[in-house]
């Protein structure tokens, strides 16, 4: 399934969650190619046990998105070992409908680490990837954009009422909205920077039975990953999506990639085509100007 990926030496690429499901299997594949790749992980054990799976050229960056202060830190890691040369940034790590809890900076969880965190992040390391020539932003959104629009007056949920399954869907419309919005950001600053939106269709990775365990929900994880095996596709296809935006020739910024079977949840990837509210320019650059007041981190391109 990755044999048609081209040669990858010479390329930077980073890929955060990269310990396990998809990020595994992007890393892993992009390794293989001969890529550098440097694995952002939360959990220093379980990166180092990854990285070790993974071999070839993997490294590992500790980075948990749910804390700024580690966001700051990683970047400025990536940059000392990369001498601020990074080809590709693979925003993958996430969260999924987690009962309600806040990050280390007051933030609803999801979308603290699955948006603020990478946002930053990508900010962050702009520098390590204006100096590569077709430098790629990758962000990994999902289906289930289609549960929440962006609420930019609350999106803390301090107002509404948090339902777990919306607040995951904010999160998800969060990535479409920061990935158009600095695709658009980028082709008027004239950079050679491709940033790109993909989703994984229904993919078989820990997510799921995460989710249902942290909800108390022990008894239904073995259905909900017994649906998602038959309904859905292994992980390592639905990487597959993640794989093509790091390395075809064909991608171009501003689009969104996703499976190419029945109501997108499992198959090759394909353009795919986003809900309204989540591509709407107005909306994105409020997010885009939000996120920025939220994180702290000086937005680039401004």
């Amino acid at each position: 399934m990755t044999d048609h990926i081209p040669d990858q030496t010479g390329r930077t690429i980073v890929v955060t969650g990269a310990n396990s499901g998809l990020g595994l299997h992007t890393s892993t594949a992009l390794a293989a190619k001969g890529a550098r790749v440097l694995m952002a992980c939360r959990s220093p054990e379980r990166g180092a046990a990854a990285v070790k799976e993974v071999g070839g050229a993997a490294e590992l960056v500790v980075l948990d998105l749910s804390d700024l202060a580690s966001v700051r830190e990683a970047a400025a890691r990536i940059r000392e070992l990369t001498g601020d040369a990074v080809d590709v940034l693979v925003n993958n790590a996430g969260v999924m409908a987690t009962p309600r809890s806040s990050t280390a900076d007051g933030f609803e969880l999801q979308l603290g680490t699955n948006h603020l965190g990478h946002a930053a992040l990508t900010w962050l390391l702009m520098p390590a990837l204006r100096t590569r020539p077709g430098a790629r932003v990758v962000t990994v959104s999902s289906l289930l954009h289609r549960r929440g629009a962006f609420d930019v007056d609350d999106p803390n949920f301090e107002r509404r009422r948090y339902d777990a399954w919306v607040a995951y869907g904010q999160s998800k419309t969060a990535n479409l909205l920061f990935a158009f919005e600095l695709d658009r950001r980028a082709r008027a600053a004239g950079l050679d920077l491709t940033s790109v939106a993909v989703h994984p269709g229904l993919s078989d990775t820990e997510l799921m039975g995460n989710t249902m365990r942290s909800r108390g929900a022990r008894l239904l994880a073995p259905v909900a990953t017994t649906f998602i095996k038959v309904m859905g596709q292994p992980a390592r296809r639905g990487a597959l999506p993640s794989l093509h935006a790091v390395t075809a020739p064909d991608v171009q910024g501003g689009q969104f990639w996703g499976p190419d079977g029945f109501q997108q949840m499992r198959g090759n990837p394909k353009i795919v085509h986003a809900l309204p509210h989540a591509t709407d320019p107005a909306v994105a650059a409020r997010v885009w100007d939000l996120t920025a007041k939220l994180t702290g981190v000086t937005p680039d391109p401004a």
